[in-house]
């Protein structure tokens, strides 16, 4: 497989129905959603939500469960077909020239567009950078509105497993931390989606 096609894959946990993505929040935000199976004030609608399926790549992000105000650390199970949605009303974060003319055209399309994508170093048990990218998107305006609204099917907590993987790391037992990842496949996009979110 090509380096190319390792970039632009969406690897993620998911069945027939549903995927699941990554966010992490203070205690605050946390627990009234999972009380409420979804979020709900203080949640701010009106800032962006950043929603990531690569578990790993959460970890990195906040460092395993310790960094401020991201303590507690949440699987989210959304509709696939609220996934593509994002997708398909995305624009990438990146100014790419093969897909825009100017800068100028680009940014004209990302204030207009919904949704962002964002690729970013996959990471390893250490937490180091591998060769491949994962996928973060970043739902803003009327797509987090749908997310809360009606993709969520489900939120769990996920903060003990996020311990337990970081305490067999700093043991030394990769096989163990290894066996405790949640299962992450390759999310097979229509044709159409993964060409509007290619990174070149």
């Amino acid at each position: 497989m090509t380096g190319d096609a390792l970039t632009n894959e969406v690897r993620a946990r998911f069945d027939d129905e549903t995927i699941t993505v990554y966010q992490a929040y203070p205690a605050r935000i946390a627990e009234p959603a999972l009380k409420s199976g979804t979020f709900v004030d203080p949640f701010k609608r009106a800032r962006m939500t950043w929603i990531k399926p690569s578990f790993l790549w959460m970890m990195y992000r906040c460092g395993w469960g310790a960094k401020v105000d991201q303590e507690r650390v949440l699987a989210i199970d959304i509709t696939r077909e609220g996934f593509e949605w994002a997708l398909s009303h995305s624009c990438l974060s990146h100014f790419d020239r093969a897909r825009f003319a100017t800068k100028e055209e680009w940014r004209t399309a990302v204030q207009s567009s919904p949704v962002r994508v964002q690729w970013d170093p996959e990471r390893d048990l250490a937490l180091n950078p591998l060769p491949h990218r994962a996928i973060q998107v970043g739902l803003s305006g009327p797509a987090v509105g749908l997310y809360v609204d009606e993709w969520i099917r489900g939120i769990t907590d996920v903060t003990p497993l996020a311990h337990e993987v970081h305490a067999a790391v700093r043991s030394g037992d990769l096989n163990a931390a290894a066996d405790l990842l949640p299962g992450e496949r390759v999310y097979p996009l229509p044709g159409e989606l993964v060409e509007r979110i290619a990174r070149r």
